[in-house]
């Protein structure tokens, strides 16, 4: 049996198509249909439902399919070590980041690289729930999530970076602009422009909405956070945003930041890798450089800078 030969399975699990896998792989179709076949003969057992076109692995092929992605993330692990002891890594870090998250990433990819250039980081805006299969299915090495919905991210190893904390970013001739603390039913009155109900950080806020006894209609839903940085600096609307989202976007001319009433938990968001076999060389070596940065006092700090 060779490695080659899992990774096909696996890339045709992936596509659903014999020609998608293929490409995938850089190898022609008959070629990678004469692999599979040939694992099938080692094997003894059917691994494809063929018919016309792909339908499907059996369930021996599924258990086949979890074997092979535990065993190809072994040897990816096996290289990045054995690189580690020649002098340096290389290879490619596989990273998935919730989209909130991604404007923190690269307070941690930017000195991965400069300290280990012969990686490339492969960084991947992900939901939560992709997070978790392709974690499950070793397609990524780590990546950035809220921690607090373990139970749904199945299992993972995760080390906490920092809670995410709400301000209210609203125009500076606003109503509520220059309060000390602005309270979740008052925001919740004002023209807002928030993420869409399918991210998790609004349903976040709409739960801190709730237990306020208040419920936010905004005029503007997005799925990304640059979007809504460039709808509120057109000083219409006002947003309720992460504080780890200033490090990116600031604060935009002609609005200013207000502090909003804690509220009784706020959600952590961390790094995540897989909670079965060995610990990637690469993963571990950005969760040291997560650690000596302490992004809880970088993004802490930097909100106070802002609110004074």
């Amino acid at each position: 049996m060779l490695l080659r030969q899992l990774e096909y399975l696996v890339a045709l699990a992936r596509e659903r198509h014999f020609a998608r896998a293929a490409a995938a792989c850089h190898v022609s179709q008959p070629s990678l249909s004469a692999a599979i076949r040939k694992l099938e003969r080692e094997l003894d057992v059917p691994l494809v439902r063929r018919g016309r076109r792909f339908a499907g692995l059996t369930p021996e092929g599924e258990r086949v399919l979890l074997w092979a992605q535990r065993i190809l993330a072994d040897a990816d692990a096996l290289r990045q070590d054995l690189s580690k002891m020649r002098g340096g890594l290389s290879g490619t870090l596989r990273m998935g980041a919730i989209p909130t998250a991604l404007t923190a990433a690269s307070l941690l990819t930017t000195p991965f690289c400069e300290q280990y250039p012969h990686v490339r980081v492969l960084l991947t805006s992900l939901s939560s729930r992709e997070i978790s299969r392709r974690l499950a299915e070793f397609e990524i090495d780590m990546a950035m999530t809220y921690l607090d919905d373990e139970e749904d991210l199945g299992e993972v190893r995760s080390y906490g970076l920092y809670e995410e904390r709400y301000l209210l970013l609203t125009p500076s001739d606003g109503e509520l602009a220059d309060r000390r603390v602005a309270r979740w039913a008052e925001v919740a009155a004002l023209p807002l422009c928030l993420l869409a109900p399918e991210m998790r950080n609004r349903r976040i806020l709409d739960a801190n909405f709730r237990q306020t006894g208040a419920v936010a209609v905004p005029a503007i839903e997005t799925d990304t956070v640059s979007a809504l940085f460039a709808h509120v600096a057109t000083h219409r609307w006002s947003s309720v945003i992460a504080h780890a989202w200033l490090h990116m976007f600031g604060v935009p001319e002609g609005m200013r930041v207000v502090r909003l009433e804690r509220v009784a938990r706020e959600p952590r968001v961390g790094l995540v890798v897989a909670g079965t076999g060995p610990e990637p060389m690469m993963a571990r070596v950005l969760l040291d450089i997560a650690r000596d940065l302490d992004l809880r006092e970088v993004f802490d700090r930097l909100a106070r800078e802002y609110l004074t």
